[in-house]
Order: structure tokens, then sequence, then C-alpha cells
């Protein structure tokens, strides 16, 4: 199959997250399938964005093609934002020509976090007589209505609502990497034989390849190993929704235990966390910059307990698919989920403790219950994590899955 996916945020090993697009696409290739990933030139959640000239650029990243097109910068959510939805969406139209130029695609992938990349992919679809199909990340215009409070009668609600319905309406297929999404789907109009679940997943190469973390981090937690005889972990984006506040708190509870509590990652709350851990005379936790990509396997295997929280949301009753949850899996550490969704792959795979989330008291008790297990038990949870990935979480996997869906 020849496949074009319209991902705004998509990135690449070097360029950071969305890292989905370009592993779906890696796989595919190598099963003489080909892909070709349209993104625009900034997101927010990119570790670095690409430079370029014109209003798009055509290149390799990795061995897939890239059609790059020109987006402009915004630093947070609000107008910009949206502006540079509006810009890569219509742009994609004006663009049309050009992207289908000597190319007749198959499937067209709409998977932009938000929906209105699906009317430049029907078009495209129309135009080439592909299968289009609907690739859902989040529940838009769902997500911005219980997270950040928006009214429906809200301008942008109401045609981000108009874009779902439309999607779940037209698409030929809908992938939601959320398991239970299918009721909310089916009342805004999709029919339930459309409908398909492909979650997150992780890169084997990038677990047979490790890269080492670079020299200075590691000398910085050989020193914090010299000091602690266990460390708690958590990588990804410092935000309002990672409830590390939670973390924190819970790092006060535990200083009787030798316990360190080392964070990596950047985000909106970086200088907050700095402040509480001056302000407070936090010894005990560490604030490091985010490691590359290809070192996450290292870094985790260096850790005895992996943290992941999220806040108290109702929005996850439709379940969570996060990456950092899977690569925590695939590292054969213990870890705690203090996520309540409608799914808890730690309690399914039996690799840790799930408890209910921002709750400080929760996170010690569970920190205590896994550093009382012997050795043994301890191993296990870990391989219990690991099965769990291999089984249902490669790429591989989930790239044969969503070939299988489309046909």
């Amino acid at each position: 199959m020849n496949i074009l996916i319209l991902n705004h945020y998509a990135g690449s090993i070097d360029l950071g997250m969305e890292y989905r697009p370009f592993y779906l696409a890696k796989e595919w290739e190598k099963n003489n399938h080909k892909a070709t990933i349209i993104a625009g030139t900034y997101s927010h959640i990119r570790t670095k964005n690409p430079e370029i000239e014109g209003k798009y650029s055509i290149t390799k990243v990795d061995g897939i093609q890239y059609f790059w097109i020109k987006t402009p910068r915004y630093s947070a959510n609000g107008l910009k934002r949206f502006f540079s939805m509006l810009v890569f969406t219509f742009r994609i139209y004006s663009l049309t020509k050009v992207i289908l130029k000597n190319n007749k695609y198959d499937a067209v992938i709409a998977s932009s976090t938000y929906p209105l990349d699906i009317f430049p992919a029907r078009y495209i679809s129309k135009k080439c007589h592909a299968k289009l199909v609907y690739e859902v990340h989040d529940l838009w215009p769902l997500s911005p209505m219980e997270l950040g409070g928006l009214s429906k009668w809200n301008p942008f609600i109401m045609l981000m609502q108009y874009a779902e319905n439309f999607a779940y309406k037209k698409s030929d297929k809908v992938i939601s990497l959320l398991p239970f999404t299918l009721s909310h789907m089916l009342a805004h109009g999709l029919k339930k034989e459309k409908w398909n679940y492909i979650p997150n997943g992780i890169d084997l190469n990038q677990w047979e390849n490790i890269k080492n973390i670079p020299d200075n981090v590691m000398i910085k937690l050989n020193e914090i190993k010299k000091t602690f005889s266990k460390i708690v972990a958590y990588t990804g984006t410092f935000g309002l929704a990672n409830a590390l506040d939670s973390l924190l708190d819970a790092s006060k509870l535990v200083n009787d235990m030798q316990v360190a509590f080392v964070l990596f990652g950047k985000g909106p709350l970086t200088s907050h966390l700095k402040e509480r851990i001056e302000k407070e005379n936090l010894e005990n936790v560490f604030l490091f910059e985010p490691v590359p990509k290809n070192s996450i396997p290292h870094l985790l295997s260096l850790f005895d307990i992996l943290y992941i929280g999220l806040q108290n949301q109702p929005l996850f009753r439709f379940g969570i698919s996060p990456n950092k949850l899977i690569d925590y899996m695939m590292s054969a550490k213990p870890l705690i989920l203090a996520i309540k969704a409608g799914n808890d792959m730690v309690t399914e795979a039996d690799c840790g403790v799930t408890i209910e989330p921002e709750d400080p008291n929760a996170i010690s008790d569970a920190i205590r219950k896994i550093v009382s297990m012997s050795p043994e038990d301890i191993k296990r949870l870990g391989e219990n994590g690991k099965r769990y990935i291999l089984r249902y979480h490669t790429f591989q996997y989930l790239a044969s899955k969503f070939i299988e869906a489309i046909k």
C-alpha cells in the first residue's frame, strides 16, 4: 500500500515527539508498503523543529519521506495555536497538486490531535480514490472542553465538533488509541464496524541498540546513588496534568528511607518545581534535562521504581495510552501508576502498584510496599511488564494490525 499520513505534530527520533507516525511508517516500509508523512514545521511537543525555505519542503528523515508545511510558531494554547492549525489545514489544500505529483495513495490518514485535517484528508482521498482513515489520539473537542473548561457554544469548539462528527461519518475506518471510545463515537455518528483500537507502542530497534546517557548525567546519578539506597524516577513533561506536586509532596513522607526522586524532562512547571525544591529544602529531589529518545532504555535501567501520574480527570474514563508507561513497562522495572482511567495496564500485566491520583500518602505507601518486596518479587513484577509490552505493544505488531484494519 501507498499511505499518506497527515499529522501536524509528527516528529522522529532526532526531532522528538510525536513518534507514532514515524515508527508506523518505518514498519510499513519494512513490509514493502510506502509511507509519506505531512507535518507542520512547528510543534510545541518536539525537541527541535525543522527549518525550511518557502511554504513547503520535501525531505527524508531516516529513510521516511516528510512533506513539511511551513506553520507559524506559538507559545501556548490560544489564538496563535489555533491560527497554526488553520495554516496547516489550508496549506494542505493549496499544495494538493504537489502532494499528489507522481503519487497515487491507497490510504489517507488524518492523524493530528485536532480533527481539522479530516477535511484536506478527505479531499485528497477523493482525488486519488483512496480509503479515508481517521486516527484519534485524544477526543476533540471533548478534551479542551473537559480539561480547559470551554463551552460547547464556543466558536472554536463548535468548529471542532463539526469536524469530529464529519470524520466519523465520512471515514472508511477509524483508529482509536484509546480502548473505550466506541460509545462516544457512536453518539457522534460513527458506525460500529468502522471502529478499531490500536494503542501506542515501542520500537524494538531502540531497545536492541541502546545508546548510553550523556557522561555528565551519569556522573550526577552516581553521586546520588552514593547517598541514597533507592531511586524513584519520572521521565516526561513537567506539566500541570502530570500531577508532579503530589510526587514532591510524597518525597517528604519517605525521609526515613533514603529514597531519592529524580525527574527528567521539561515543561511549563519547570520553574515551579525548582522553586519548591529550593524553598522547601527537598534534598532528596533532583531535576534533570531530558535525555535523547534513544537513551531512554539505558536511563530507565538505572532506577529502582518508575512513577507515572496524571490529574484526576473524568476524561480518562475513555482510557489512556501514554508512551512513557509503555517505555516504563518495557524497562522491566516495577511501576507506580497514579492514574484513574478506564484501563489499567499495570494491573493487567501485574507489574507494579496502581493507586489513586494526586495522593502523596498513597505514593509513599506504594514506595514502601515495593521496597519491602524480595528481590525475586521485584524482578517478577518487572518481567511481567516487559512480557506484556512484547506481546501487545511493539510497533511491528501494531503496524501489522493497522494494515489489516484499513485493507
